[in-house]
């Protein structure tokens, strides 16, 4: 485990270097690992605890991790947020916007932020978004490195299994917070770690492996795809941003014609569409051209004018002058 950290820190990109530190064994082996590396004390290591609220012992929890910062010597940002539980998405996705917006606000210019997801992490990540329907995009589960706030996120862990952790934690005595959230197996993921994947492997030992391994192919193919959806909206776009040449649209291959739509709606600040509408719309737009196609969904309709696919707020009507 240590030579992969090394290996992922010698080619990190200058800056500065903290880490995100819940006090759990993993993130408690990534700062320890961290605080004895030269290299990273370099960078001015510092560690950040968000404390989500969201459990009885939360104020000890944040406690332990002041007291094994003050024993590593790294300084510790404690960050307190509020947790919305009614946000429609549950609580685990509420805690996890919650705690990255804090992220994003700590993090200053160029500053990396280490986080302990490890390769079961990312089998977990591929399994959730496979059952979810999701596209490359998704099943290229978590990224190694990405953009937050003014800094970035860094994930050094992806490529190490759970047990190398563990082995780490127990052979330094590491002392560490158990979340009682993590054994409720209503919780999705809680539910493919504890049930799904020991399973799988016992037929297939390497299928975390294996899935973590498809990430990365993923990854790849949604990163190129990202740029050829960006190249065919550059071509595809009107003059004014909300319209789109729909012919064009409808030219392009069944890969790009889902992603080029939700690229140009985001970037108008409108709704996504769900994978139906897409395909009423395409139904529409092949109809005669005598017809006014329009599809709605949440606050946005998508209507034809001659040569132009305009997005608009629903109820308003789209200039075609």
């Amino acid at each position: 485990m240590i030579d992969q950290l090394r290996g992922q820190l010698d080619i990190l990109p200058p800056g500065p270097l903290a880490v995100a530190f819940s006090g759990g064994m993993d993130s408690s082996v990534l700062l320890h690992a961290l605080a004895h590396s030269p290299a990273a004390r370099a960078r001015g290591l510092r560690a950040i605890h968000v404390d989500h609220g969201l459990q009885a012992d939360s104020t000890k929890w944040a406690a332990h991790c002041r007291a094994i910062a003050v024993a590593l010597a790294v300084p510790l940002q404690v960050i307190g947020v509020r947790v919305e539980r009614d946000s429609g998405t549950g609580l685990e996705d509420a805690a996890r916007r919650a705690r990255h917006a804090a992220f994003a606000q700590a993090l200053g210019h160029g500053e990396f932020l280490a986080l302990a997801q490890h390769r079961g992490d990312q089998a977990e990540t591929v399994l959730l978004k496979l059952l979810r329907g999701a596209g490359p995009e998704g099943l290229g589960a978590m990224r190694a490195r990405r953009e937050c706030g003014e800094g970035f996120l860094w994930r050094p862990l992806l490529e190490v299994p759970r047990a190398a952790l563990r082995d780490y934690a127990q052979a330094h005595e590491l002392r560490w917070i158990e979340d009682p959230s993590n054994a409720q197996a209503y919780l999705s993921r809680n539910f493919l770690r504890h049930e799904i994947l020991p399973r799988l492997q016992q037929h297939w030992p390497q299928a975390e492996a294996a899935l973590a391994h498809s990430a990365r192919w993923q990854r790849a193919a949604a990163d190129y795809l990202d740029a050829e959806v960006t190249a065919a909206l550059d071509k595809l776009r009107g003059n004014e941003p909300a319209t789109l040449d729909w012919r064009g649209w409808l030219a392009l291959p069944d890969a790009l014609r889902d992603p080029v739509l939700r690229r140009w709606l985001r970037a108008a600040g409108l709704d996504e569409p769900a994978h139906f509408h897409v395909a009423e719309l395409e139904r529409q737009l092949l109809a005669a051209n005598d017809r006014m196609p329009c599809v709605t969904f949440d606050d946005t309709q998508l209507r034809r004018d001659r040569d132009w696919l305009h997005a608009t707020r629903r109820g308003v009507t789209p200039r075609t002058d």
